[in-house]
């Protein structure tokens, strides 16, 4: 029979579970703090004992110099044994517990000691400090051995310097009391060790119910685990604590957010500023499948609450998502536009057909010749005006799509917009959502008109959109900004209510703003101000200025093709 299975075997090392590691550290730690403690305490202990023996000292030679009749004494009288100062100095000795009460004059020659045989003679360590007037507390070697001392200048009637009293307590006696108070402070420190080890006991026991008594190895195996789901998902994770501050977020949540690591500790409000995904994902605005505007991607926010008082908010990339389903609007439009646009084009088929059979041939080319070049018209007058390529083809659309809706889209004849936009993805995404919201406002509407005004100052571009709609109310005037706010039934595709929250934010990214008032035709009027939107013209000119213009201009002839 084997001595001891492989299984009862003692277990050499640390245990493995979290509790008697957690106890283990915890009892060893309070032992060394109390050890520690212990040995911080005696180090300045001793210190202050000296400083106390030394200003005790210098308190009884400061007492024994302001005696008036000493300084007499010691000027009428010899260094003997037998006379009046060695008198005042061994009864002032004996009253104070002092080692000695030496009296010299100022050639330091001793008027009194506790060893008669050295009275007479000069003072074993330099006087000259107390005889120059200084007080003096040290602890130095002497005739009578290490002792803290104190030295004082004993003065006559006038005020002058006849002398020196230097006092001494016995070194012995301060180290006597250090030992004295060790096994107190030692008393001191096994009870708050004893304490010590009950509560870290009591803690561990917290601890171990807490991992539910899990080893080591398996909480780092979960940790792994965690650490590997949450940074390889593709949707973003943000961790709050009851307090509002971030405590976690994976590598998407820190793309979607435009955020780093150095933001984990800080509150909600001051990583992210105040806006709509600061309100979500606080839990402010409550809901599921919340849509929030971060720079220029559309997030979709769902937030759950966790028992600790936090919560967990999980981030969704919806920008792709998004521009499709505009895109699919817009498809949808222009559809809706070509069905018109047929119906038109084959009434003036039937009109050009009735000319020709009447051989009313001038007219016929005539009329052919006002078909063909009103489009064209319209698409010089606008890239005349808006030499930036990409906007002018947008609004080269816009045009034909405002034309099939019976709204007439314009530019006024002082707008002029160079070619010279450091971002123009940024001012054709504003202008486009600006134009699209002022056709649904003004479709319907008598005399329906949108007004496109692009101006440029210096390097700031104005961009102005004015609309024959029912305009926006003075009290929702800022409201209408917010993220998720819209009048219109939600599209085929999802959400509505991001577009104007866009366009402000890419105005406010830009460092301009984006407000909106009343048209002086009534209607509603969106003005954005985009400071430092130009480029100054000798950075354009080295920047593709012609293959640039050249990709604008076959954008432009797009819409004529889908025509």
């Amino acid at each position: 029979m084997s001595p001891t299975s492989p299984a009862r075997r003692l277990r050499l090392g640390l245990p493995r579970r979290v509790f008697s590691q957690v106890l283990l550290m915890q009892l060893a730690i309070a032992a060394g703090v109390a050890v520690l403690a212990t040995g911080l305490f005696l180090a300045p202990l001793s210190d202050q004992l000296d400083d106390q023996a030394m200003r005790r000292a210098l308190a009884i030679a400061q007492t024994t110099a302001a005696q008036p009749q000493l300084s007499e004494d010691l000027s009428a009288s010899r260094p003997t044994a037998a006379g009046p100062v060695q008198a005042a100095a061994e009864r002032i000795r004996r009253a104070s517990g002092a080692e000695y009460v030496v009296i010299m004059n100022r050639d330091g020659v001793r008027w009194s000691h506790t060893d008669l045989d050295q009275i007479g003679k000069v003072v074993s360590t330099d006087p000259s400090d107390a005889l120059a007037g200084r007080d003096v507390m040290e602890i130095d070697n002497g005739t009578l051995g290490r002792s803290a001392r104190g030295k004082v200048a004993l003065r006559d009637a006038s005020g002058d310097i006849v002398g020196a009293v230097s006092v001494g307590i016995e070194y012995d006696s301060v180290r006597a009391r250090l030992v004295h108070a060790i096994p107190g402070l030692l008393a001191y420190a096994g009870g708050a060790l004893a304490v010590g080890a009950l509560a870290a006991y009591l803690i561990s026991r917290r601890v171990q119910r807490q991992t539910r008594d899990l080893a080591f190895s398996d909480i780092s195996a979960l940790l792994a685990e965690r650490e590997a789901m949450l940074h390889g998902i593709r949707e973003g994770v943000v961790a709050i604590d009851r307090g509002g501050r971030i405590r976690l977020l994976n590598d998407e949540a820190q793309r979607l957010l435009g955020l780093g690591t150095e933001v984990i500790g800080q509150p909600l409000d001051d990583a992210l500023g105040a806006g709509r995904t600061t309100d979500v994902l606080a839990g402010r605005v409550t809901g599921t499948d919340l849509l929030t505007v971060r720079g220029q991607r559309v997030l979709v926010a769902n937030r759950m609450p966790t028992d600790d008082g936090g919560a967990v908010a999980t981030l969704r990339d919806r920008t792709e998502l998004e521009q499709l389903g505009r895109e699919l609007d817009s498809t949808r439009g222009l559809i809706d536009a070509l069905r018109a646009q047929d119906h038109e084009h084959a009434n003036r088929m039937h009109t050009l057909l009735g000319l020709l059979e009447l051989e009313m041939y001038e007219e016929a080319a005539e009329f052919v010749g006002e078909v063909a070049g009103a489009h064209r018209v319209t698409a010089e007058q606008i890239t005349e005006k808006v030499q930036d390529p990409l906007l002018a083809a947008l609004l080269v659309g816009k045009a034909t799509v405002a034309a099939e809706r019976g709204v007439a889209l314009s530019v006024p004849q002082h707008s002029a917009l160079p070619d010279r936009l450091v971002d123009p993805g940024g001012v054709v995404t504003i202008v486009g959502n600006l134009v699209d919201n002022a056709l649904d406002a003004a479709a319907g509407t008598r005399h329906a008109r949108v007004e496109v005004d692009v101006r440029a100052d210096g390097r700031t571009v104005a961009l102005q959109v004015r609309d024959s709609g029912p305009g926006v109310p003075v009290g929702q005037r800022e409201t209408i900004f917010t993220e998720g706010w819209t009048t219109k039934e939600p599209p085929a595709h999802g959400k509505r209510g991001i577009g104007l929250a866009l366009v402000r934010r890419l105005a406010e990214r830009q460092g301009g703003r984006a407000r909106v008032g009343e048209a002086p035709e009534g209607g509603a009027e969106f003005t954005v101000v985009l400071p430092e939107a130009l480029a100054e013209p000798e950075l354009a000119a080295t920047e593709g200025h012609d293959e640039r213009s050249h990709e604008g201009a076959t954008m432009a002839r797009a819409p004529k093709e889908r025509q």
